[in-house]
């Protein structure tokens, strides 16, 4: 399962309504949810779909720290206390539970980074922004661990139904990144000869780093590190007219030692 749509909405004239705006954001949050796996919609109570979130949200925190594959029907009955035909009521598998947690993680960074990014005006300011927000999610899961890569060395060899969400909903994000630097460059604020894929590439290469230093080296300046790196990439490739719409390096306001976990 492949991501068939841009979360970017579609291209528009740079002066806009209210009206055309808000329509605009609506636009992309359809483009978002069109690319992802359809969650089954069951026709339970309002009591059963609060005891199947309040499972979703306590599994989420669990595969934070022990993996996807960690979890399972009888340790969430057990953590739950509920019985174990209680919670395999709500999803019916272990690969749908596993499937449900990705997709509510996935709810959280959009709206944590992307539908918050796209306030910003196209071009740099929207791109900075997605790497600057990219960057403080990352910073806040140092402890608790970042479910799209932890997952990832989980099931990258693994072919099924919860390889296929992940990588949906990954390729989704990646997808509005590079939809960003494209607009950067139609907007001038990118240098021509600017290659998507390869920017995007090596903004990511720089959040991998920055999971893999402060999560398993428990390198001190690690984010300080990648805020810099992130910053120098995208000066290297921004023109007069993008410089000065360059955010403030994440590392100015938000500094490590300030970063606390979910």
């Amino acid at each position: 399962m492949t991501a068939s749509h841009s979360p970017i909405s579609p291209r528009r004239t740079p002066h806009r309504t209210a009206g055309a705006k808000t329509a605009a954001k609506a636009a992309a949050k359809r483009s978002v949810s069109a690319s992802l796996p359809v969650e089954p919609v069951g026709s339970g109570s309002a009591k059963g779909r609060q005891t199947r979130q309040a499972i979703i949200d306590c599994a989420l925190q669990m595969a934070g720290r022990i993996g996807l594959e960690g979890l399972s029907i009888g340790v969430l009955a057990d953590r739950m206390e509920m019985s174990k035909s209680g919670v395999f009521a709500h999803f019916g598998s272990r690969e749908e539970l596993q499937i449900a947690v990705i997709r509510h993680y996935h709810d959280q960074f959009e709206q944590e980074v992307f539908y918050r990014a796209i306030e910003q005006p196209r071009g740099m300011p929207r791109l900075a922004a997605m790497v600057q927000r990219w960057l403080q999610r990352v910073s806040v899961e140092m402890e608790t661990g970042c479910i799209y890569i932890s997952s990832a060395v989980e099931f990258d060899d693994r072919p099924g139904t919860v390889r296929d969400a992940l990588v949906a909903m990954i390729q989704t994000w990646h997808d509005a990144v590079r939809r960003a630097i494209v607009q950067a460059i139609e907007m001038g604020h990118l240098k021509p000869d600017t290659d998507p894929q390869q920017l995007m590439f090596q903004i990511h290469g720089y959040i991998l780093a920055l999971h893999h230093d402060a999560r398993l080296l428990r390198l001190p300046n690690s984010l300080e590190l990648a805020c810099r790196s992130l910053d120098a990439l995208l000066r290297d490739h921004a023109t007069p007219e993008g410089l000065p719409l360059l955010l403030p390096c994440l590392a100015k306001e938000h500094p490590a030692s300030d970063s606390t976990p979910h």
